[in-house]
C-alpha cells in the first residue's frame, strides 16, 4: 500500500508550514508528501515555488525520511522539478484532457507516474502505451459526494486501476476502495480545517484521520492479502 498526503496548496504560500505538513504527513503514517507545481503559481501567488523552496522541501523530507512528489501543471514546472531528486511524478486529472502533449513528456521521462482519470470519459485507458504510468480512479468534485460515485470501481485490480485520487469528506471512500483492491490512495491533508485561505483545507483530512485511514487501510489490506 501507498498512502500520498496531497499537500497541494495547504502550506498557503508558507515555506515553514509547509515543513510542518510534510513533518506531519511522516508522523501520520504516509509514504509520500506531494505538492502541486505549476498551478497558481504567478507572481504574487500563493504557489509561487522556485529552485530555493524546493531545495528546502527536498531536505525537510529527506530529514523525515519521506518521499516527495510534484503533480506537474506545465513544461517550466517538470524543468523545475527536475532540480531534486525524486522518484515519481504525479499528473492531475485536468492535464489529461488539457495538455495530452505534457503527459507524454512527462511519461518520457520514464519514472513511475500516477495519472488522474476524473475527466476521463473513454473505457480504453489513456496513454497505456507506456509501462511507466499508474492510473488512479477520481471524481473532479470539490468535494466528491457519495452518492455521485456511480461508476466506482468494484475491482480496481480487474479495472486495471492502481488507486484512487480521492476528494471526498472523511474516510469512508478511501476505505472502500481498498476493500476492492485499491494499493495508492491519494488525500488531501491539511493542519487546519477551518482555514479558509483555499477551499482544499475544508476537503482535507488532519493527522489524526489520516493516521485513522493508514492504520485501518494497512489492516484491511493485510487481511485481504491473507484471504480473511
Amino acid at each position: 500500500m501507498i498512502f500520498i498526503a496531497e499537500i497541494g496548496l495547504n502550506h498557503n504560500g508558507n515555506h515553514d508550514l509547509a515543513g510542518e505538513l510534510i513533518k506531519q504527513a511522516k508522523y501520520s503514517g504516509a509514504d509520500i508528501a506531494k505538492f502541486q507545481l505549476g498551478w497558481r503559481d504567478k507572481e504574487g501567488e500563493i504557489n509561487n515555488l522556485d529552485e530555493n523552496t524546493l531545495l528546502k522541501l527536498k531536505k525537510w523530507s529527506d530529514y523525515y525520511e519521506i518521499e516527495l512528489m510534484f503533480s506537474i501543471f506545465h513544461e517550466e514546472a517538470l524543468e523545475l522539478s527536475k532540480c531534486i531528486d525524486h522518484q515519481r511524478y504525479k499528473i492531475a486529472s485536468r492535464t489529461v484532457i488539457d495538455n495530452p502533449e505534457l503527459v507524454k513528456k512527462i511519461l518520457g521521462e520514464g519514472k513511475e507516474t500516477f495519472l488522474s482519470l476524473g475527466m476521463w470519459e473513454n473505457e480504453q485507458l489513456p496513454f497505456s502505451e507506456f509501462d511507466n504510468v499508474k492510473y488512479l480512479w477520481c471524481k473532479s468534485e470539490y468535494p466528491s459526494l457519495p452518492w455521485n460515485l456511480k461508476n466506482f470501481p468494484k475491482d480496481f485490480t480487474e479495472s486495471g486501476l492502481s488507486g484512487l485520487s480521492d476528494h471526498s469528506m472523511g474516510i469512508e471512500v478511501p476505505l472502500m476502495a481498498i476493500m476492492r483492491g485499491a494499493q495508492v490512495i491519494e488525500k488531501h491533508f491539511t493542519l487546519d480545517k477551518s482555514d479558509t485561505t483555499i477551499r482544499d483545507h475544508a476537503l482535507s483530512i488532519n493527522p489524526d484521520e489520516f493516521r485513522n485511514l493508514v492504520y485501518l487501510g494497512r489492516n484491511i489490506h493485510k487481511n485481504l492479502s491473507i484471504g480473511i
